[in-house]
């Protein structure tokens, strides 16, 4: 069983957890970030978190473990190896999401909904609207990562995360950090590369 201090220091050591001045793609501000990609670039620590989440939600038997695109791909399919599931994921299209790809789901499947972060819970309930739209059953919910200082609810479905963070956030107009002249850092944006 990984204890949340074990699944913190895997986060610390992947530099997953970072601190400085940072534009969210909100367009807030914060002191604070948090990329779930950096600890889950690695195979054991991504097998370990993903077995972790998965092992809470075993004794409801699913047959399936769903992400949404892109952050619960990978989540969804390690949880679906540790449950000996089918693993799918579903994408955003025209802000609705959706199974392509040929994936189905039928009345007899018994689904679980796993993410790498929440921070509104909406991409969650998008995923269960439709899981339910195939007559499937939604048993659950997870995530690695509940960053919604507990504003994130799903009424009448079980919720499990693994750790939950809570970090201020500041309109640009009112952020300290600026008053400071911190120098702001726009992670998630794409990185280039010289040319050769």
């Amino acid at each position: 069983m990984l204890t949340r201090e074990k699944i913190l220091e895997m986060f610390r050591r992947s530099n997953a957890l970072q601190r400085g001045h940072f534009e969210l793609s909100s367009g807030l501000h914060s002191g604070h970030y948090f990329q779930c990609a950096q600890v889950l670039q690695y195979p054991k620590q991504a097998t370990a978190i993903c077995a972790e989440l998965a092992r809470r939600f075993k004794a409801s038997r699913p047959t399936v473990a769903i992400g949404p695109a892109i952050g619960g791909i990978l989540v969804a399919y390690e949880a679906a190896r540790t449950l000996k599931a089918r693993a799918v994921y579903a994408e955003r299209v025209d802000a609705e999401m959706q199974l392509r790809r040929g994936f189905t789901l039928t009345s007899k499947d018994r689904v679980i909904i796993v993410e790498d972060a929440i921070t509104t819970g909406e991409s969650a309930k998008k995923v269960a609207a439709l899981v339910e739209s195939f007559n499937a059953k939604v048993i659950g919910i997870g995530t690695i990562v509940d960053r919604s200082g507990g504003q994130a609810r799903f009424p009448g479905r079980r919720f499990v995360r693994l750790l939950s963070l809570a970090f201020e956030t500041f309109a640009p107009h009112a952020c300290p950090l600026c008053s400071e002249q911190i120098p702001v850092t726009r992670p998630g944006r794409i990185v280039s590369r010289p040319m050769l």
